[in-house]
């Protein structure tokens, strides 16, 4: 990590603080629990944190979540505090074994960004049965959860489909879009969608609408082929994307078929996805502060794992189909455009300008005064 992202994640976690001191006592029901588990408290700082997330593919979880979380749990724990990590690599399978091998291996939380948020649910029974507290991360895992973190989702869906409408202007009125949502094993997906739909609706005519399988670019890329075929390249006058990585399935599909200059919209802010909205390809992304993210979930993790309240950490409840009352903290979003990319990804430290600006970016960077 950076010594720009180190400092970014130090000065959001100071603000995540300051704001939770102030929250009203939201979750007391679920620290009262927690203050009455004797092993737990006894536990100290000597704990054992096991953090599954759900894949390698899209950047951020090997370059922010992973890191940032191991930070701040040896923050919170006096250095004595141990993560251990598996990553499901996009397999729901795979990610309920490593459940079960965090359970053998006796960690005393866990938190979880599920593949499968339905499927996931029999494995965090099992943990809860014995004893094992569960913080559900960016996704929110059904089953008996303890604790909750993410962005909030339906807002993300509103400022993609806020920023798709500024920028088609009076094409609205005449052209289609194409919808390329998220995976529909992802409850957030679904939030985005319901977001984007509540600006979208009325206002654009939707002429195709996927849900794409496993957040994949190449079906992504697959399904805007369709859509191009099936409706025209004439008719076509912007893109929803749901996230950057399906943004450049799209884009490949786009180019390939000779259109350009439509907007295309994203989430995520990866460097790929922030270098095309430099060159025009893609018009925004949805920049998420990972590192305010990630440092609730240590500190609630840290919490549940040493028996204490989170009533100083949890702002708001959630429910699950499952659970309800889940204490939760929800982080603000921002769009990301050309215009401000200094005061977003550069000055939390996401990337360095000479990353975001390297080869044939320069120019674009130069332009969008980008340093």
């Amino acid at each position: 990590m950076n010594t720009r992202m180190r400092r970014a994640a130090v000065a959001v976690a100071a603000t995540a603080m300051a704001v939770s001191l102030a929250a009203c006592g939201s979750a007391k029901e679920s620290g009262d629990k927690a203050d009455s588990s004797d092993s737990a408290a006894k536990k100290g700082d000597a704990i054992k944190v096991g953090l599954l997330l759900p894949e390698n593919q899209t950047a951020r979880y090997e370059k922010f979540d992973k890191p940032l979380i191991e930070k701040k749990v040896k923050e919170l724990t006096n250095n004595k505090g141990e993560v251990i990590y598996a990553n499901a690599k996009q397999d729901a399978t795979l990610q309920s074994q490593q459940v079960d091998t965090m359970v053998t291996n006796k960690v005393d939380v866990l938190i979880v960004d599920a593949v499968n948020s339905k499927s996931i649910a029999g494995s965090i029974k099992k943990a809860k049965d014995q004893g094992i507290k569960v913080v559900a991360y960016d996704r929110l895992a059904e089953g008996p959860i303890d604790a909750y973190t993410s962005f909030d989702n339906v807002t993300v869906g509103k400022t993609q489909g806020e920023a798709l409408l500024k920028a088609l202007g009076d094409k609205a009125k005449d052209g289609q879009i194409v919808m390329m949502n998220g995976s529909s094993t992802d409850p957030n997906a679904g939030q985005f969608k319901e977001g984007a739909h509540d600006v979208l609706d009325g206002k654009v005519k939707v002429g195709r609408e996927y849900d794409t399988k496993e957040w994949k670019p190449e079906n992504a890329n697959a399904n805007m082929e369709g859509a191009i075929s099936a409706l025209g390249k004439d008719k076509i006058v912007g893109v929803y994307s749901a996230n950057d990585g399906m943004a450049g399935g799209i884009i490949t599909a786009l180019k390939a078929a000779g259109i350009s200059n439509i907007p295309v919209t994203g989430q995520d802010a990866e460097l790929a996805g922030v270098q095309r909205i430099l060159t025009g390809e893609q018009y925004m992304s949805v920049y998420k502060s990972y590192p305010q993210e990630a440092t609730v979930a240590a500190e609630m993790a840290v919490a549940l794992a040493q028996g204490k309240s989170l009533d100083s950490i949890a702002t708001s409840k959630s429910d699950s189909a499952t659970t309800k009352g889940v204490p939760t903290v929800l982080v603000p979003v921002i769009s990301l455009t050309k215009d401000n990319i200094n005061e977003t990804v550069v000055k939390e430290g996401f990337y360095t300008v000479d990353e975001i600006c390297a080869g044939k970016y320069k120019a674009a960077c130069d332009k969008a005064g980008v340093k």
